[in-house]
């Protein structure tokens, strides 16, 4: 088992306990987010920080979807 370490620039985004450690270049999701890895760095025996290229969420499309909802 291997504690791994998801980063986008210098944010942590998620902690893992994880039997097999991802590759670079393998896409993957986090929170909902599809993304990239970027690289991979192992620290010591269990510890692996990977660094992950998320892919940026629209806000127009997010608003246009409120916009639908009935008002009351």
């Amino acid at each position: 088992m291997f504690a791994v370490y998801f980063f986008e620039n210098k944010n942590v985004l998620l902690n893992q306990l994880l039997k097999r450690v991802p590759s670079v270049g393998e896409d993957i999701i986090i929170k909902g987010r599809k993304g990239k890895v970027l690289s991979v760095d192992s620290i010591d025996e269990r510890k692996v920080h990977v660094q992950v290229a998320l892919e940026n969420v629209s806000k127009k499309k997010l608003i246009d979807d409120l916009s639908k909802k009935k008002k009351k």
